[in-house]
Formats: structure tokens, sequence, C-alpha cells
């Protein structure tokens, strides 16, 4: 056997917490988690924890994916599992919901979720998420943690550069995300609007996928002048 997929899916936004009746995005990463195993049922952990484990937002994840796949979560604030590495090679697809990426990153680093997060890619777990839950897999990222919206250059970096979410539905992100990398200040990346996102395999963009038939994703880039250059990338509608 050769190696295993490794696999990431970023929203911008979208999925069962934004698009209750359009499963289009997570039925892409069902498919994706189906395929690492062969298994009609696949085992799918939520990472509620940029919410800080609202029990409406695991009754929403629940009931939009229970019914298709072996659901469970993981819950860092009350924890339960003591072999978080073990826990997580037992998934085919971890699913990371929006919130505060400031705070997920911290909180998974002082329990050592982010090493195990990363064995777990390298095995072929599908990592997937929306909003903070696309930011964190990155280097960098736009967020609002801390009130106005700024750079955040402590991702993960399992997949390059800098990510942006929102793109299309927040006046602020695009014009930020674009001085921020105009500046420098965020190393070159991706936008994704809401219901786009970004399939990596490996730390290569395989596709852009959406939910919507407007929804697209972008490169954006600093240019040899000091601008930013945005680029429309095709984008494959799921529909």
């Amino acid at each position: 056997m050769g190696d295993p997929e490794r696999t990431i899916v970023a929203m911008g936004g979208g999925g069962f917490s934004m698009e209750p009746d359009n499963p289009l995005l997570d039925d892409h990463v069902l498919s994706l988690a189906r395929a690492r195993r062969g298994r009609a049922r696949p085992n799918v952990c939520f990472l509620p924890t940029a919410t800080g484990n609202v029990e409406g937002y695991l009754a929403v994840f629940y009931a939009a994916l229970a019914k298709r796949c072996e659901a469970t979560h993981l819950d860092l604030f009350d924890r339960k599992v003591t072999d978080l590495e073990s826990f997580l090679l037992d998934q085919d697809a971890v699913y990371v919901g929006g919130g505060n990426t400031a705070n997920l990153l911290a909180i998974w680093r002082v329990h050592g979720l982010d090493r195990a997060l990363r064995q777990a890619w390298e095995a072929g777990v599908v990592l997937s998420g929306l909003s903070a839950g696309a930011n964190c897999w990155f280097e960098s990222a736009t967020t609002d943690s801390f009130g106005p919206l700024a750079a955040l250059n402590d991702g993960l970096a399992i997949a390059p550069g800098s990510f942006c979410p929102h793109y299309d539905s927040e006046p602020a992100r695009r014009p930020t995300f674009q001085r921020l990398i105009a500046e420098g200040v965020l190393p070159d990346g991706c936008a994704a609007d809401d219901g786009a996102a970004f399939v990596f395999h490996g730390t290569e963009l395989a596709e852009v996928v959406a939910s919507r038939p407007g929804a697209r994703g972008y490169r954006v880039i600093r240019g040899p002048s000091g601008e930013a250059i945005e680029t429309e990338l095709p984008t494959r509608y799921l529909g």
C-alpha cells in the first residue's frame, strides 16, 4: 500500500451550522471520510472547542450527521479521553466548528491536541472545518478572536500560507485580508466565500468545491510592487 491520502477541507463558511438545509459540503467531507477505510458509516469526531462546547452546537451536529456516520465529539473542558492520539487515529474525519480561533489553538496546545491532529492527518484522517475550524490548519489567518479583525500568525501550519473565511459575507474580510497580505503581515494565501471550501491533498491544493452556485475561492498574493493580487479560482459546484 502507498502512503495514506492526507486531506484537509477548509470551509469559508457553511456546513450543518450555517446551511442546515444544504448538506453538500458535509456530504463531501463524509465522502472523503468513507474513502479512508471504505466504511459506509465512517467515524467522524466533532471538535467544538472554539465555542467552548456550547450544548446547542453539539445538538445541531448530532442531528445533522449522526444518521450518516458514527458521530462523536471531543470535550476538552470536561475531558474524558486520555489517549488523544489513539482516539483520533480511530476517526475517519475530524470536523472543527467555528468560534474563537485564538482560544481554540491555545486550548489544543495545552492538551497536546495540536500534535495528535498532525499525527492523525499524516495517517489519513480527513481534517475539516469552517471559519475558525478552517483557520486553524493554516500558518496564518484573519480572525476576530480579539475583537477587531486582525492577523493571527499562530496556526498549526499543516496547510501552507494564510486563510480568510467569510470572504463574501462580512464586509471587512476582503479589504482586511488584502491589506494584510500587501503589507507583508500575512503570507500569500487563500480566501473562501461562505459555501466554498479548499480541498488540500498533502500540502497541495487539489480543488475548490462549493455548496452554492455563486460561492468561490480565491488566491491572494503580494505583488512585486507591494500590492495585493486576487485571482478567482475554478470552483466545482457540488450540486
